[in-house]
């Protein structure tokens, strides 16, 4: 008899609500209910629009029920936001948009903040914004929740955050697996808001009555998975032979990840551009955050915008046409945060630089992909220098299908680069339920299991293209 378990996977840019089918061969993906993720701007903030998200993961389990039903449902969804709930259990206000501009203004004016937390990315430096702008919020807060949790509560009621979601908001204390009460307290952060941290792949609850009557479905358990998708994806990677490896989540962002063994498990990042993360059980993870293809995303809806309409792999055949390794960016400097005039940014850089700018969409097209193959190189430089170990393949992850970009890196890393699932973490949110419900033995059953259910796709590296990192070398490390 199949199990069916239901992934939510909500990511930034939208929401994937998929019944996973195991067959006790294969696990076979059902797309049940797909929609996008809009943050809202109002007075002078962006927000989330959490109401709406839920309404429409809602609709997703009426889909899924009338699909065939699941057994169970796991959650992973961003880091770094939350809400906060007061002592009745409501919804205060509409969480952050982690883009809103307050974070950046705190970090502005307090220098310290940096001393006491590793990254100014993550939930911490949000919590501290709230407590010295808006204390009247956070007073009547009971608890916050990282946004995956949050969900889990309108579902359940339970009131907890998951090991993996936990890590990441800057306040974990690997050592005692709690939250870190030397950074809460020099934070200023009442402890009270901190929830229950519970462990990977334990039952967060029930579905109460209130949903089930509603949307007429059964209680099914709620499987706390690895809440933040980049260590569901990372559970996902369909590597079976033990070989060190790195992994690429590229969208409009990119997660470069190194999964530690023994060895290497205590490896602190102090002196490198790289965050630990606990993951599912007993893997743990560096990961380095920069750019992805959020400019040839930007560049397409700017022409869409002018009335000129193309599909990304139109835009990638246009720059698979351009001369290669001709000029370069630095695809994570800040005159590229910005979603706005890309093009005009980019000609001015290479004018800057001394370098040619470009004279058609085509080049610039491909000066963005060259440039962030040669800083996925930069990447795996230094983690091999970090760890010790010698990284023999990359897996892209997630929606990292654009075959351009997969090439691209094989030849200027020089290592094979293999297609791992589109869905990368809907199928580690899934394996992970298999696993908490008995029907996987752990890990490396669940990664055998992805590797017979998927086809894996292999760029080989092509040594005439390495001049391209010569070229980049030349710019940017002599």
């Amino acid at each position: 008899m199949s199990r069916r378990v239901l992934a939510l996977d909500l990511s930034a840019a939208g929401g994937r609500i998929i019944t996973a089918i195991y067959d006790g061969n294969r696990l076979r993906m059902q797309d049940v209910h797909r929609f996008p993720n809009e943050p809202v701007s109002c007075g002078g903030h962006v927000y989330w629009d959490i109401l709406r998200i839920f309404q429409e993961i809602k609709a997703g389990l009426r889909k899924a029920h009338a699909m065939g039903g699941f057994d169970s449902i796991g959650i992973n969804a961003w880091e770094k936001d939350y809400g906060l709930l007061d002592k009745r259990g409501n919804l205060l206000s509409n969480p952050f948009h982690f883009s809103d501009k307050r974070t950046e203004r705190i970090l502005r004016s307090d220098r310290d903040l940096l001393q006491i937390l590793k990254s100014s990315d993550c939930t911490a430096v949000q919590l501290f914004e709230q407590k010295c702008n808006a204390p009247e919020l956070l007073a009547q807060a009971q608890v916050f929740l990282p946004i995956p949790d949050l969900i889990a509560y309108f579902l359940t009621g339970d009131i907890s955050t998951e090991h993996c979601i936990a890590d990441a908001t800057g306040m974990f204390d690997h050592s005692g697996g709690g939250w870190n009460s030397e950074i809460v307290e020099q934070l200023g952060i009442p402890e009270h808001l901190f929830p229950t941290i519970m462990q990977t792949g334990t039952r967060k609850g029930m579905l109460s009555e209130e949903i089930c009557t509603e949307l007429d479905i059964p209680s099914v358990p709620v499987i706390a998975v690895c809440g933040n998708g980049s260590q569901c994806a990372a559970v996902s990677v369909p590597d079976t032979d033990g070989i060190p490896f790195a992994s690429i989540t590229c969208g409009a962002s990119s997660r470069f990840t190194f999964e530690l063994d023994e060895d290497n498990a205590a490896l602190s990042s102090d002196q490198h551009a790289f965050v630990p993360q606990a993951g599912f059980g007993t893997l743990h993870t560096l990961q380095k955050d920069m750019n992805g293809l959020r400019m040839i995303q930007d560049i397409r809806r700017a022409l869409l915008r002018r009335g000129r309409s193309y599909s990304y792999s139109e835009l990638e055949k246009l720059a698979a046409q351009a001369e290669p390794a001709v000029r370069f960016i630095d695809t994570d400097a800040p005159a590229f945060s910005e979603s706005y005039d890309i093009l005009t940014r980019l000609r001015a850089w290479c004018i800057e630089s001394g370098q040619q700018e470009p004279s058609d969409l085509a080049e610039a097209l491909r000066c963005i992909y060259e440039s962030l193959a040669c800083k996925f190189r930069d990447t795996l430089d230094e983690m091999q220098r970090c760890t010790g170990k010698k990284i023999s393949r990359i897996y892209m992850l997630g929606g990292s299908r654009d075959m351009l970009l997969c090439q691209l890196t094989a030849d200027i890393c020089n290592i094979p680069v293999l297609i791992g699932p589109a869905e990368a973490a809907a199928y580690g949110n899934a394996v992970i339920q298999l696993i908490s419900e008995g029907e996987l033995d752990g890990i490396s059953q669940a990664r055998r299991l992805i590797a017979d259910s998927i086809t894996i796709k292999e760029y080989i590296p092509n040594p005439q293209n390495a001049f391209i990192y010569e070229n980049y070398s030349r710019i940017f490390h002599s």
